[in-house]
């Protein structure tokens, strides 16, 4: 499961970093946040016509066909072993990916016997986390027909790789920069070639350690969230 991320590099380095171009109304130096949850913002690079865009998100996918945009509540992630069949993901899989970039997630340690304490989870080299996702677009039935729509996205996971098996037995899908355009060109590539992708990343991808207890609430939001903080005995 991954559903607490960090997200303080400019808007303007992610879209250099993914060779897209920024949405009319994203600001170049963006707003950083350090606790990021489900139905707040993310940033998402898509190429519906080959050229990259980035732009804003509500994080928790809202199939078009969705009568009640709750639902989006419980599809922030999408399990990589059944998003090219599941009703809620299978379209958006086929024809709208994209790609998620952050600076870092968060995921609760949920070892028996040990304190669930909250670790973070950034890249070894310092880069932002390239995360593969899918995106909608919803019209809400009630609204105007010009009414815009809601643009929405969710997270893919996989089984944990040797980094992160330890703590959780999920893990986002970290993409490299070198995977980004099988990823995101479905014109190219078909759903086998893009499904190779969502695998557990390389051993030696992540590094992460304990951070404090204050993340847990979505309510706090600031630099001292990822500080290091030794783990608390239960005893």
């Amino acid at each position: 499961m991954c559903g607490r991320v960090t997200l303080f590099s400019p808007p303007a380095r992610l879209a250099r970093l993914l060779e897209a171009g920024l949405a009319a109304g994203i600001e170049p130096e963006g707003h950083p946040s350090w606790n990021i949850g489900p139905q707040q913002r993310l940033f998402a690079v898509t190429a519906p016509e080959a050229t990259r865009v980035l732009d804003r998100y509500r994080w928790g996918l809202l199939p078009s066909w969705a009568k009640d945009p709750s639902i989006s509540n419980r599809l922030f992630n999408a399990r990589a072993e059944t998003v090219a069949e599941k009703p809620s993901f299978r379209s958006a899989f086929a024809k709208r990916p994209c790609v998620i970039p952050v600076d870092g997630f968060y995921e609760w340690d949920h070892r028996p016997g040990q304190p669930k304490q909250p670790h973070y989870f950034t890249r070894v080299d310092g880069e932002p986390v390239l995360f593969a996702g899918l995106w909608e677009r919803w019209h809400n039935p009630e609204d105007p027909e010009d009414a815009p729509p809601v643009q929405t996205c969710t997270i893919i996971t996989t089984t944990p790789s040797v980094d992160i098996e330890a703590l959780h037995d999920r893990m986002p899908v970290v993409l490299e920069s070198a995977d980004v355009a099988q990823w995101l060109n479905i014109q190219q590539y078909g759903p086998d070639e893009r499904m190779l992708l969502l695998r557990p990343a390389p051993k030696g991808t992540l590094t992460h350690y304990g951070v404090g207890g204050a993340v847990g609430s979505i309510k706090n939001n600031g630099a001292e969230l990822i500080a290091r903080v030794e783990p608390q005995s239960l005893f």
